[in-house]
C-alpha cells in the first residue's frame, strides 16, 4: 500500500468520491472551508498512510493514486478553522468518512475521541485521534453482471407495497440458511420471494439501507438503532445486512438481491433519510460532514451559528438550500437508480427537504431538481409528507409528480373501525382515493399510499390488542412513542385467552385489511402483519434489534385472507381505478353509489348522521372511465360492499332494479371461510350483517 500511495497525480474534481478506473483510483472531496485535505489509506492491520490531495477546483479537493484499487480502505482528515461560533468545526485529529463513499468497512466504536470537545470541558478542543474507533470507507469495483435485469415498472394502480426491514424480515425464518438470515441475500432467497409473490406483493419498500450508526445514548443503554434512520453514508449499503462481509462485498450482494427480486417482478423501493445525519446536534460526534464543512452541509441558526436548526427531532437538518448538499442528495438518488437498479424512494420526513427559508415550499429547489431530472423523475417517489417543525404536516400538498403516505387515511380508517367519532363522508373519501387531498393538484387516486400500520407505531395485531403503548424495554420510562394510537384492545389489554376477545380481534384485523386492499389508491402492508406480528405493545421499537421487532414465522395468522384480498384487487380493476369516481348519473348508472342499510341512495341527511357506522357501496364495473394501456375500454364485474363498523348487527336490504337481480358472496370478514359456500341472494333480500364486519358481494349476470 505504501508504495502505491507515494505518488499522487492531480486527478479530477468529478465525480466526487473514490472512483476506480482499472489502473488507479481518483479521490474527490468537496469542502469550501478546508485549507488542506489529507487522504488516509489503511491496510488490513489498521496502519495509516496520509497523502495530501494536491488539487482544488471549484471547492473540490482531488487527487489520483495509481495502483490503488478495490478493497482499499480510506478516510479523510480536513484541516481548517475550528470556530464553532462561526459554524466551522474542522479538526484534523478526526478521521472522516467520505460523503460519497460507496462502501463502509467495520463498525463505529463509541469513544470520547470521536468528539471534537472534551466531555468534562466542552469548550476545550479534543485533539485525540479518532481513527482507531472509526469505520473506514472502501474503494469498490463497480462491475457487476446484471444479465438481462430490467426494472418491472409496475404502474402505481397495480402496485401492492410491502414495507420491510432487511434484517427483521428473515432473521427468524426457519427455511432460510442461518448464515443468510437477516441479510440482503436472505431477502433474495427463493423462499422469501415465494412468500412475497403469494401475497401479491409488487414492491418491497425497505427501511433504511444506507450506512447508519447507532446513537451514543442507545449504545450506553445496551441498545442500538435497529430501524436505521441515522444515516452516515448516502451511497453505501449498510454493511450490517451483508452475509459476505463488509469490505465492499455488500455492494455486490445488494445488487444480487435487486436482480433476484426483479426477476420475480418485484420492485425495490428504498426508504431514504436525507433530512438529517447521524452526527446529531452541536454536541454530537465528528464523523463526516461536520468535520468536512459543517456550515455547508447543515442548517445553522442565524442568531448563533454554534447551534443547528432541527426540523427532524434528530439534532440537525441537512442544508438543502446549499447547492453542494443538494448535489449530494441528487447524486445519491441517481447512483441508487443507475448503479444499484432500485425502482423508487420513500423520503423520510420529506417536508424537511422542502423548507427554503423556514416554511415548507412546494416550489422549493429540491422539487425543481427532482422534476427536471431525467433519471430521478422517472422512478416511484413517495413522500412522508411531514416533519416535526412548525407547519410540517403537508399531507396532500406535494407536487404532482409525487405520491404520499396518506396519514389521514390511516387515522380515519383506524377511528372508523374502532368505533370512535369519524364522519361517514371522511371515511368515504379515504375509501375512494382521497380526492379531497389530491384531485386539486391534478393527481390521481394512486397519489395516496394507503396504510393502516407501518414500522412507526403499533403492528396490526397490537393495534387491536392494546389501548396504550408499552415501551418499557426502550429504557425511557415509557415516555417515548406517540400516545395518539387510535387503537382499541377489544376488551382486554395485551395477551388474553378470552375467546370472545380473540374472535373480535381477528375480525377487526380482517376489517382493516379488507378496507386497505379494497380502497382506491396503493395499499401498503407492513411486514409481518399478515402473520399477526406483535411487538408486545411497543409502538416505538426503533431500538429493539431482537425478537420484539423481528418477524416470527410460526403463525400463519391472516396470510390466506391477505392472499384472497390481493387476488380480488388484482383481478378486478374496479378496486384499483386510475381515475377518481365522478359520481355522475343516478343509481346504478353512476360509477359509484352510496346506499343506506335500507338499500336506498344516501341523502344529505344520511351523510350528516354523525356517528352512523353502516353503509353500502355500489361499485359499477361497467362505468370505468379510463381505458387500458392499449386504449380499450375497461369493463369489470360490479360489486356491493356492505360495511358495518358498529357493535350491533344491522339488517341490509339488497338493492334491486337496475342494480341487479342476483348477487354472490365474495368476502365476509365475520366468517372468512364461509363466504364462498353461501348461496347467492336476490334483489330486496334482507341480509344480517354482524357488528364490526364487512361483506363483499358480486353481481351475477
Amino acid at each position: 500500500m505504501e508504495e502505491a500511495a507515494r505518488e499522487v497525480w492531480p486527478g479530477d474534481a468529478y465525480p466526487l468520491g473514490a472512483t476506480w478506473d482499472g489502473a488507479g483510483t481518483n479521490f474527490a472531496l468537496f469542502s469550501e472551508v478546508a485549507e488542506r485535505v489529507e487522504l488516509c489509506l489503511f491496510d488490513s492491520e489498521g496502519a495509516e498512510v496520509r497523502r495530501d490531495l494536491p488539487e482544488v477546483d471549484g471547492l473540490v479537493w482531488h487527487g489520483y493514486l495509481p495502483g490503488v484499487g478495490p478493497g482499499q480502505r480510506y478516510g479523510y482528515r480536513v484541516h481548517g478553522p475550528y470556530e464553532p461560533g462561526e459554524g466551522h468545526r474542522c479538526n484534523p485529529a478526526k478521521l472522516l468518512l467520505d460523503p460519497y463513499g460507496k462502501a463502509v468497512d467495520g463498525a463505529l466504536r463509541w469513544h470520547e475521541s470521536l468528539f471534537s470537545y472534551r466531555f468534562a470541558e466542552p469548550a476545550a478542543l479534543n485533539e485525540d485521534d479518532s481513527a482507531p474507533y472509526m469505520p473506514k470507507n472502501v474503494v469498490v469495483n463497480p462491475f457487476f453482471d446484471w444479465g438481462d435485469d430490467r426494472p418491472p415498472r409496475t404502474p402505481y394502480h397495480e402496485s401492492v407495497i410491502y414495507e420491510a426491514h432487511v434484517k427483521g424480515l428473515t432473521k427468524l425464518h426457519p427455511e432460510i440458511p442461518e448464515d443468510l438470515r437477516g441479510t440482503y441475500a436472505g431477502l433474495a432467497h427463493p423462499v422469501m420471494i415465494e412468500h412475497l409473490l403469494g401475497l401479491g406483493v409488487t414492491a418491497v419498500e425497505l427501511m433504511p439501507v444506507h450506512q447508519s450508526v447507532p446513537e451514543h445514548a442507545l449504545v450506553a443503554r445496551g441498545l442500538g438503532n435497529y430501524w436505521g434512520y441515522n444515516t452516515i453514508g448516502f451511497l453505501a449499503p449498510h454493511n450490517g445486512y451483508a452475509s459476505a462481509g463488509s469490505g465492499g462485498e455488500q455492494v455486490a450482494e445488494f445488487k444480487a438481491m435487486v436482480r433476484a427480486l426483479h426477476a420475480a417482478g418485484i420492485e425495490v423501493i428504498l426508504d431514504v433519510v436525507y433530512n438529517h445525519t447521524a452526527e446529531g446536534d452541536h454536541l454530537g460526534p465528528t464523523l463526516s460532514f461536520r468535520g468536512i464543512d459543517n456550515a455547508s452541509y447543515y442548517r445553522l441558526r442565524d442568531d448563533d451559528r454554534r447551534y443547528h436548526l432541527d426540523y427532524t427531532g434528530c439534532g440537525n437538518s441537512l442544508h438543502v438550500r446549499n447547492p453542494h448538499a443538494l448535489q449530494l442528495i441528487m447524486d445519491s438518488l441517481r447512483y441508487w437508480i443507475l448503479e444499484m437498479h432500485v425502482d423508487g424512494f420513500r423520503f423520510d420526513l420529506a417536508s424537511a427537504l422542502a423548507r427554503e427559508l423556514h416554511d415548507v415550499d412546494r416550489l422549493s429547489t429540491f422539487f425543481d431538481l427532482v422534476q427536471q431530472d431525467p433519471v430521478v423523475s422517472q422512478v416511484k417517489l413517495i413522500a412522508e409528507p411531514w416533519d416535526v417543525g412548525e407547519g410540517g404536516y403537508q399531507v396532500g400538498n406535494f407536487p404532482p409528480l409525487w405520491t404520499e403516505w396518506n396519514g389521514q387515511y390511516r387515522d380515519t380508517v383506524r377511528d372508523f373501525w374502532r368505533g370512535s367519532y369519524a364522519t361517514m363522508p371522511e371515511f368515504a373519501s379515504r375509501l375512494t382515493g382521497s380526492s379531497d387531498l389530491y384531485e386539486h393538484s391534478a393527481r390521481r387516486p394512486f397519489a395516496s399510499i394507503n396504510f393502516v400500520t407501518c414500522h412507526d407505531g403499533f403492528t396490526l395485531a397490537d393495534l387491536v390488542g392494546y389501548d396504550h403503548k408499552h415501551n418499557e424495554a426502550n429504557g425511557e420510562d415509557n415516555r417515548d412513542g406517540t400516545d395518539d394510537n387510535r387503537s382499541w384492545n377489544c376488551g382486554a389489554e395485551g395477551p388474553t385467552r378470552d375467546p370472545a376477545v380473540l374472535e373480535l380481534r381477528a375480525r377487526q384485523r380482517r376489517n382493516l385489511l379488507a378496507t386497505l386492499f379494497l380502497s382506491q389508491g396503493v395499499p401498503m402492508l407492513s411486514h409481518g402483519d399478515e402473520m399477526r406480528r406483535t411487538q408486545q405493545g411497543n409502538n416505538n421499537a426503533y431500538c429493539q434489534d431482537n425478537e420484539i421487532s423481528w418477524v416470527h414465522w410460526d403463525d400463519p395468522g391472516d396470510m390466506e385472507f391477505v392472499r384472497t384480498l390481493s387476488l380480488l384487487r388484482r383481478d378486478h380493476p374496479v378496486f384499483r381505478r386510475r381515475r377518481f369516481f365522478t359520481g355522475t348519473g343516478t343509481g346504478a348508472a353512476a360509477d359509484i353509489a352510496w346506499l343506506t342499510p335500507a338499500g336506498e341512495e344516501m341523502t344529505d341527511h344520511d351523510w350528516q348522521a354523525g356517528f352512523a357506522k353502516s353503509l353500502g357501496v355500489f361499485l359499477n364495473g361497467d362505468a370505468i372511465t379510463e381505458p387500458d394501456p392499449h386504449g380499450r375500454r375497461v369493463r369489470d364485474d360490479s360489486f356491493l360492499l356492505l360495511v358495518n363498523a358498529g357493535p350491533d348487527a344491522v339488517g341490509f336490504t339488497v338493492p334491486g332494479g337496475e342494480y341487479g337481480e342476483r348477487w354472490e358472496f365474495v368476502l365476509d370478514t365475520a366468517e372468512p371461510d364461509a363466504a364462498g359456500e353461501r348461496p347467492s341472494v336476490k334483489a330486496r333480500d334482507d341480509l344480517r350483517v354482524p357488528g364490526r364486519s364487512l361483506l363483499v358481494l358480486r353481481r351475477l349476470g
